[in-house]
């Protein structure tokens, strides 16, 4: 006879195999005690018992989700070995040994993610584990699972790599802002998991990577719930971190999950950082994409209005629409079910706060190939994404006549909006274009179609101006075939380029030129507006610098170059003061006074700077201390006040700020560090410069890390 103690199986220990599971389930990254997986995919424990397991024993596993989870809700899970599957998981005993017990557990490929507290449950026993809670996550390597990603190496890129770029600046001149994703840091995905929780998405809405990649493209501004980045583009940001000052996702994240506050302060590349960590720390494959002279088109009828005063100044104060030079959101990979066939693949998605959709600041899953056929009805967001790679900008002189405002149109440009659009390359540190993603070439057959879609569900208004004070006429009735406007041909090939002639140094005379080409037969008078202004990426103007009015005569096909030059003494007191980025901006203004031609042109440039240098050795060994200098040589003119250094090598160097104090002309700065590699692998140190005078000098360098 056995005595009942025997009798009662019971459970003395379990172990999650943790090294092994995660290595198979590519989680292995994390810095957490718990164990993290991927849905759709076998994971073990092994089980200790009492005593061995008999065939008439009863034993199961039960994950829970959420509060108080009941099976009716599909909250709790039951499962008991080789009894097929309960909502799509499964569990079977893969061997016995003694008292040991292995059992291989697969969740549902379409499982909601999130944290599952596992308790084994023999008889009317329950074990609770320690460190019970399993961290369940999306699953871009198994096939049945929609974030599913074929390519091994887009894989590695998009959801395991936690460092990268983006890019800024302004299609002119294209650089990028090295970024640490860190979406493996301690307490990243504890507070991805508080986000989701916060959510208050369905566990049915949490299976889906559309409904919580929504989600998180709210949460990650702060506007309607107290999510983790509150943005600012005023240029004062006493009571917080200055946009320019972040290097990467994960102090940001970290101080979110500590203080439940929103962190201050974001603008987009920031917001599409953080974005880009949270969603490659759920497991659904992530990019930041950076669009070129994006619109921002208030009233989403696909015109962004530029107004210029009399000296060829742009005019802050009557724009409603605005084009950024930059702005950077993310897409996010997954397959579509809610929508019909050919949507799958690329969906683009904004935490930017720019406009509210359904009521919050939320913008996507839009379908990157939506945007580019035209079929911008589709879910979610996709007119306003649509109109911010194919807008047309329209340039307005604003003049007064009997003391009223009238607007003069002096050009339009249908192919300025929505250029180069850039992601960092797979495994690589370059830049990739990918307009052809969002856009047909433009002037193609395949263009003009989607236009015309595009346009019979946006429907836009006449070439009316449409500041805040004059009034906007529809100039469409019901059948009437889409207005799609043409860029004027002009009757003298009339052509305006803007360079500059001189390498654009802070502190030294800026050295421009407009350069002015006809190209038909004929004598020409052209007057020519130029001027030159600071503005933020935003598009908002911080100072004139200064304007020039010329009128010259061309003949036939030929071309004259007019010098624009800017005296340091115009700008460096501006420059100094303002907390933000800000880039040089010439607009010109060309008219031919026999023909009645008028055609503009603007160019964003950015200031040039001295780099930083990194000297540090190839290769290091696994907790073994190695020095890694920091070089920057002052090569400008001017003083650089209050240096700031900020140093972040995830797995080798902790963020840190050294302050530099004025850094001279012709002075060398050098900073030491002593880094301690804490993990394997290819690691990166990101180093940024910031002063008064330049608001980000930033350069990156890789390091392996062996055994």
């Amino acid at each position: 006879m056995f005595s009942n103690t025997e009798s009662n199986l019971e459970v003395t220990g379990i172990d999650f195999l943790k090294s092994q599971n995660t290595r198979q389930h590519h989680t292995d990254g994390y810095n957490i005690n718990n164990l993290v997986v991927r849905r759709g995919q076998a994971f073990h424990v092994q089980v200790s018992l009492n005593r061995e397991l008999r065939a008439a024993d009863k034993l199961s596993l039960r994950f829970g989700i959420g509060e108080n989870p009941v099976k009716d809700k599909g909250t709790l899970l039951s499962l008991k070995p080789e009894r097929e599957d309960f909502n799509g998981w499964k569990i079977s005993v893969v061997k016995k040994n003694g008292k040991e017990c292995l059992l291989s557990v697969t969740s549902s490929p379409n499982a909601a993610v999130g944290k599952y507290n596992l308790h084994v449950k023999t008889g009317a026993n329950i074990y609770k584990p320690e460190n019970g809670v399993i961290y369940l996550l999306f699953n871009p390597w198994c096939e049945d699972d929609v974030v599913y990603l074929a390519n091994e190496a887009q894989r590695k890129e998009y959801v395991l790599n936690d460092t990268g770029c983006i890019y800024v600046g302004s299609a002119h001149s294209i650089y990028d802002r090295p970024w640490n994703y860190g979406q493996f840091e301690e307490f990243v995905l504890d507070a991805c998991m508080y986000l989701l929780d916060k959510s208050k998405l369905s566990l049915t809405d949490r299976r889906d990577p559309a409904n919580v990649s929504r989600a998180m493209s709210a949460l990650v501004n702060a506007n309607d719930d107290r999510g983790v980045l509150l943005g600012n583009w005023s240029g004062n940001y006493i009571n917080g971190t200055s946009p320019m000052d972040w290097i990467g996702s994960v102090t940001i994240l970290q101080k979110y999950y500590k203080t439940k506050k929103p962190v201050r302060y974001g603008q987009c590349w920031v917001f599409a950082g953080v974005l880009n960590t949270v969603m490659r720390c759920l497991g659904v494959p992530c990019r930041c994409v950076s669009t070129f002279d994006a619109a921002h088109d208030t009233e989403e009828n696909l015109r962004v209005d530029v107004y210029l005063n009399e000296r060829g100044e742009k005019l802050n104060s009557l724009s409603l629409d605005s084009v950024w030079n930059f702005h950077v959101w993310n897409d996010a990979w997954m397959r579509r079910t809610d929508l019909p066939e050919g949507f799958d693949g690329w969906q683009a998605i904004d935490s930017t706060p720019q406009e509210q959709s359904q009521g919050l600041f939320q913008c996507g899953p839009c379908p990157v190939k939506a945007v580019r056929e035209g079929d911008v009805y589709l879910p979610y967001d996709s007119k306003f994404v649509y109109a911010e790679v194919n807008a047309d900008r329209v340039y307005w002189v604003v003049k007064k006549v009997n003391g009223k405002d009238k607007y003069f149109k002096v050009g339009t440009e249908t192919q300025a909006i929505g250029k180069k659009i850039s992601t960092k390359a797979v495994g690589q540190n370059r830049r990739e274009d990918i307009t052809r993603e969002y856009k047909y070439p433009e002037g193609s057959k395949e263009e003009r179609m989607s236009m015309q879609r595009a346009y019979s569900f946006i429907r836009p208004s006449g070439m009316v101006p449409r500041s805040g004070y004059a009034s906007t006429i529809q100039t469409l009735s019901g059948g009437t075939q889409p207005f799609v406007p043409k860029e004027p041909v002009t009757k003298t090939g009339l052509h305006l380029e803007i360079t500059n002639t001189e390498p654009l140094h802070p502190g030294n005379p800026l050295e421009m030129a407009i350069t002015v080409k006809t190209s038909t037969p004929g004598n020409w008078t052209i007057d020519l507006t130029g001027s030159c202004q600071l503005q933020y990426y935003t598009g908002k103007v911080q100072a004139n610098l200064g304007t020039i009015k010329e009128t010259i005569k061309l003949e036939g096909t030929s071309e004259m170059q007019i010098p624009l030059k800017i005296a340091p003494d115009a700008y460096m007191k501006t420059l100094s003061s303002l907390e933000d980025e800000v880039l040089i901006l010439v607009t010109a203004i060309a008219e031919v006074k026999e023909t009645n031609d008028k055609l503009t042109k603007e160019t964003s440039m950015r200031f040039q700077y001295p780099p930083i240098t990194v000297q540090m050795p190839e290769t290091a060994k696994l907790y073994n201390d190695f020095s890694c200098a920091l070089i920057f040589k002052n090569k400008l003119n001017v003083t650089l006040e209050n240096c700031k250094l900020l140093v972040e090598g995830l797995g080798i160097f902790k963020m840190t700020t050294f302050d530099q104090g004025d850094i001279m002309p012709g002075r060398i700065m050098k900073s030491e560090i002593i880094c301690t590699p804490t993990r394997l692998g290819e690691k990166k140190i990101i180093a940024k410069l910031i002063s008064n005078q330049i608001k980000g000098i930033s350069t990156e360098k890789a390091i392996t890390i062996t055994e």
